[in-house]
Formats: C-alpha cells, structure tokens, sequence
C-alpha cells in the first residue's frame, strides 16, 4: 500500500521533565526525563509507523539543532525527508507533576524560516505527493511561510485525488475547505475561534454549543463533502453521522503524559479512513490511540 504523507511545518524537540512535586520559586530537581523529536507531524509520524502503516514525514530542519533532532527520528525507525530552512529547531519542554496531578507545556515560539525555504518545501512536497495514498497536515506553521502554503497542499492533493485529513485551524483551515478534504479535525477551542463562536455564548452552555458545532458540521458535508471532528479533551468526541449529532466516549487512560494524544487521535483517524472504515470507527480507533499515548511518558507514541 501507498504511504501516508504526513506534513507539519513546525518541528520540535521535546523535553519532558517528571517531578515528585514542583514548588513554585524554588530549585526543582527532576524524577525523570526524556528528549524526543517531536511536533505534530512526528507525533503523527511515530504513531503510524508503529502501527505498521508506512508513512512518510514532510518538514523543514536547520541550525544548531537539526542533526540532533534527526538522528532521534532515524532511532524511532521515521521516514523523514526535510528541507534546509535555515533557522534552530525550537525546543519545548513539558512539566509533569506527580503530586499535582497536572502537565504543563512550556512552548517556545519557532524562528522564523530563510525566505527561500517555502519554495523548496514545495518542490519536495510536490515530489513525494504523488507516490502517496492519503495526505495529512497538523499543526501551525513556523513564521516566514506565506498563508498561501497550506492551501496550496491541500489543492494539490484535491487535482491528484488524494484525500486529505487537516488537524489545522483559523484561517488556514478555512482556506482549505474549496479543496474538499476528506475531514477536519480540530479541537473545541481551535474550532470556536476558526468559525468564531464567542465564550458568552458557549460557557457553561453545552447544549447550544452542540447544536453550533452538529449544524457547522453539516454544512460543510453538504458543501464540500468533508466531515468535522473536534476533540474535546477528557470529554466525548464530537461529529455528525448520517446527517445527524453524534458523539464517541473518549477511553479511559492512566495519565502519565498526555501530550501528544491528539496527535495519536489523528494517526488513528487517518489510518482507519485509509483502510476502508466508517467516520464512527475511524473516530473510536483516533479515542482509543490517545489514550495508549496519554499512559506513555514518551510523547506521541503508543510505546514507553
């Protein structure tokens, strides 16, 4: 079978640091940690190699930083292929604290990329595509992309006729939509403010905020043929099915690290479309692999 091709325009290394208990303005020593090449991409990437589905990974690498991060994706068995762009890999770290019970992202914003680098992704990108089954964008780009770059992905993917999963928001998302992506995946925060959707009118007002998002949904299955999904944390899963609300359980998990599981949602989605499987199966796999991911201390991985 074709490879998946899964593209993020935002690497990442990630450092995740374990605590027994944090106190605030105080030396704070480490339990445990890892460093993993991570981002929404990778995340995607691992999962799907993990579960046997060839996948290909699309992104940029430069400074200080890049050999590093991708001698760890070559450790995690990644098909990565890259193009220069002259700026570091940022790197983010998340706290855990046992005692808290809490998971903190700390996010470095990315430098922005050397203004040659959007053309040379789109060589590679255009490269690749064809020999490719299913196409699948996550995450924000890095400064110094123009905004005409995610679309243009996704419009290359609608002329070969390859299907596309978008787990992107705002403005890019909505540019992507005239190109008929299979589905849209954001989450619930990223999908009130890409079709806007104020906090007066959505807290502590589920039932309305549903009918919103089930009447969002289709609308755009009747336009564009393209289902949405939004996650909600530790809360259902929200799509349409035959037309009408639907909602799926999220699974159950013993917590160590959550980062990453909608990453891992987004693998599963993209795997069980592939292979045939409806919306609501898609959906329950995307469930159960973010809670495999969520009980790993490594990010966007279904392994320790």
């Amino acid at each position: 079978m074709k490879p998946i091709l899964a593209v993020c325009l935002n690497p990442v290394i990630q450092n995740t640091l374990v605590f027994d208990a944090v106190t605030p303005d105080q030396v704070n020593r480490a339990a445990r940690y890892r460093v993993d090449a991570s981002g929404k991409g990778v995340n995607v990437t691992r999962v799907l190699t993990q579960l046997g589905q060839d996948c290909v990974h699309l992104t940029h690498a430069g400074g200080q930083n890049r050999d590093w991060f991708l001698a760890m994706c070559r450790t995690d068995g990644l098909d990565v292929r890259w193009v220069d762009s002259g700026s570091d890999i940022r790197i983010c770290t998340t706290v855990i604290d046992l005692s808290a019970g809490t998971a903190t992202e700390l996010v470095q914003e990315a430098q922005a990329v050397q203004p040659n680098t959007e053309a040379d992704f789109m060589r590679l990108f255009d490269m690749v595509l064809p020999s490719c089954a299913m196409l699948v964008v996550s995450g924000t780009k890095a400064s110094g992309y123009s905004d005409r770059i995610i679309p243009r992905m996704a419009e290359r993917a609608f002329q070969l006729g390859i299907p596309a999963i978008l787990d992107i928001k705002g403005q890019d998302l909505l540019a992507c939509l005239r190109w008929r992506p299979l589905v849209v995946k954001p989450n619930i925060h990223e999908a009130l403010a890409t079709w806007q959707l104020g906090p007066e009118k959505s807290e502590g007002r589920t039932e309305p905020l549903r009918a919103y998002i089930a009447a969002i949904a289709a609308a755009l299955k009747i336009r564009y043929g393209t289902e949405l999904v939004v996650t909600r944390g530790k809360e259902s899963i929200w799509f349409n099915e035959d037309g009408q609300p639907a909602e799926e359980p999220i699974v159950p998990a013993q917590v160590i690290n959550p980062i990453g599981s909608g990453d891992s949602f987004t693998a599963g989605l993209a795997h069980v479309m592939l292979n045939g499987g409806s919306l609501r199966e898609a959906v329950r796999e995307g469930a159960r692999l973010g809670a495999r991911n969520a009980e790993n201390l490594k990010v966007g991985s279904l392994n320790p």
